[in-house]
């Protein structure tokens, strides 16, 4: 039986398995099959991350965190959670090739999912002109017109970065301001390739075997108006993963995993989580990272009491 399984690959899965492998509890990180290294793997130059001057590519930077992790002793299985069950001293963790893991603590570090628009065409032509991730599809939209629905950070560095490709980026919002962060704005407003569509929502998705355009509605007076562009790009936030854990770990209204106070300890004892699953609004990688660190060494905490024999006070109403 592990002592401590932590499901997800972000900077918050990464984190807390160094720090736990550093304390010698042999982590086992479950790291999906296909979205392993979490929403960075899709991120082009990060800028912002401590002691990178220069800047770091986010691929290379979770590369790095899941190289150290390994070195003090982390296994790292890429393969996907089915299900849980978290209740009892022994939680178990069901995998997608139908392994079953025990284990004394869980630390629950599955980040957050791209928001969708909810149109009916918004599936069928994903991967058709419709897309999430500017740096996974923008190469495909050369010299095409491209629309990006959002106004916030994610949005602006879509925008900037599909620049590199397209002939004009319009950018959509719902209202008649950004909600991006100063310079985000700066660089948009400065760019000569970025449109502004003000005011506007995506009400429908056209064409037939890919997108040849977008209908939009105003969200003043309810009109509605067409706009000719290959390809749409949807950043208008994220939905935090948590569909596992329905029913076993308390949810806040926003939707994310409820813990107490700056701690990781959720309300089932012996389980923790950390990272954008517990936070609607940082969802930065350093603070997954640092959300990382105080699960690992929540848990290290709650397994030392377990092995002197103590109470290991691990859920919400805990307040040492």
């Amino acid at each position: 039986m592990r002592q401590i399984v932590i499901i997800g690959s972000g900077p918050a899965g990464y984190t807390a398995a160094i720090y736990a492998a550093r304390a010698e509890l042999e982590p086992l990180v479950i790291a999906s099959s296909v979205e392993a290294g979490g929403e960075l793997m899709n991120t082009t130059e990060v800028e912002n991350f401590p002691g990178f001057p220069e800047g770091v590519m986010g691929p290379e930077l979770m590369l790095k965190l899941q190289q150290q992790a390994e070195k003090f002793g982390t296994e790292v299985v890429l393969d996907d959670v089915t299900s849980v069950d978290l209740t009892g001293d022994v939680k178990t963790v069901t995998l997608g090739s139908g392994e079953v893991v025990e284990a004394t603590t869980v630390i629950i570090a599955t980040g957050s999912a791209y928001r969708r628009l909810g149109l009916a065409d918004e599936d069928r032509l994903s991967g058709h002109g419709v897309s999430w991730c500017a740096t996974c599809d923008g190469f495909f939209f050369r010299q095409k017109n491209i629309a990006v629905v959002g106004g916030g950070d994610s949005a602006m560095e879509e925008a900037t970065f599909l620049t590199r490709f397209a002939n004009k980026v319009t950018v959509i919002h719902r209202g008649d301001a950004l909600r991006a962060s100063k310079i985000m704005q700066d660089r948009a407003f400065s760019n000569d390739k970025i449109d502004f569509v003000w005011n506007s929502a995506v009400d429908g998705i056209d064409g037939d075997s890919s997108v040849t355009g977008v209908t939009l509605r105003s969200t003043v007076d309810g009109s509605r108006s067409h706009l000719d562009v290959d390809g749409l790009f949807v950043a208008i936030g994220n939905e935090p993963r948590v569909h596992l854990f329905h029913g076993q770990v308390e949810l806040t209204d926003a939707g994310t995993i409820k813990v107490d106070g700056r701690s990781s300890r959720t309300n089932v004892p012996g389980v923790f989580a950390a990272g954008d699953v517990i936070d609607p609004t940082y969802r930065q990688a350093i603070t997954a990272a640092a959300s990382g660190t105080v699960a690992a060494l929540d848990a290290e905490h709650y397994l030392a009491a377990l092995a002197q024999g103590q109470t290991a006070g691990a859920g919400l109403a805990s307040t040492h």
